[in-house]
């Protein structure tokens, strides 16, 4: 059924109170992460001020905090919210290593890596041994460890905030205009971290759009949140705390590595793209 133009304009300033109460909430910790330290308590509270957002939002219109999709939804949205974001981490990486602007992790890296994960006190392992070991605990426990603050912003970005967007944009729209804001919301961390200023913001809005994309039909297909949680959570660890580890940085191809380099915003494009044909067939 068509919306009124009342119905609209209602929906529409149920949105921009939604922004401006994230705004207010995490304008403090964006100045303390640009101008004190990005600690991972500015991070973690950032992470929860959508969710806050959105449950003001709600009660102050009327709504109910129960009214969000807790649901758990279907097994296989759950599985496709873990396998989609470790396959296009690995692929990023796969590629990094082909077209030679990074190399595979030699021995001495890999027990780096193991002493830091605290391996080295169950025994005697070999790098082999500590890769698959870091990664089984990494895709698992620290897995559910991140989704603990992805939580907090998939209460408010999928929960809420895509759910409103639905009831006056199309999937295509929901997916760029969501997409923007998430990306802009970032900013300090951009700011804080990046090298080439520019080319990151670019990468990174490719980037955040495509995963937006992927999100939206995990999140319309399963009337869930669960799965964008679990989505968030993977690709968090995948491309910043399992492949990075198994590279060795080549000089002058910096640009291409990491969650902001220029092969992971072609990977997550082509994957973006994918499941946005895929909504529209499905008139999602």
């Amino acid at each position: 059924m068509k919306k009124s133009a009342s119905e609209t304009k209602e929906t529409w300033k149920t949105i921009f109170l939604f922004l401006a109460i994230v705004l207010a909430l995490t304008s403090p910790f964006h100045y303390a992460i640009v101008n004190l330290y990005p600690s991972r308590i500015y991070v973690g509270a950032i992470m929860w001020c959508p969710a806050i957002a959105a449950f003001i939002t709600l009660k102050i219109k009327g709504r109910k905090i129960s009214s969000l999709n807790w649901n758990w939804g279907d097994w296989k949205y759950i599985r496709g919210s873990y396998f989609i974001p470790a396959f296009y981490g690995i692929i990023t990486y796969i590629l990094i290593w082909t077209f030679g602007f990074g190399g595979l992790a030699n021995e001495e890296a890999i027990t780096d890596w193991g002493e830091e994960l605290g391996l080295f006190g169950i025994g005697t392992l070999n790098p082999p041994s500590i890769t698959i070991i870091a990664i089984i605990l990494l895709g698992t426990v620290e897995v559910i460890r991140a989704s603990a603050t992805t939580l907090g912003e998939e209460i408010g970005w999928r929960g809420f905030f895509i759910y409103e967007l639905r009831k006056v944009l199309s999937f295509t729209g929901v997916s760029v205009f969501s997409g923007l804001i998430w990306a802009a919301w970032h900013w300090p961390l951009l700011v804080y971290y990046s090298n080439n200023v520019l080319l990151e913001f670019i990468t990174f809005f490719i980037v955040i759009i495509s995963m937006s994309c992927i999100m939206a039909y995990y999140t319309f297909k399963s009337k869930s949140l669960w799965p964008a949680v679990l989505f968030h959570a993977v690709s968090n660890v995948f491309i910043q705390k399992i492949m990075p580890p198994l590279t060795m940085k080549i000089d002058g191809t910096e640009h291409w590595l990491g969650e902001n380099g220029i092969m992971f915003a072609i990977v997550t494009s082509v994957f973006g793209i994918y499941f946005w044909r895929k909504a529209m067939k499905e008139k999602l």
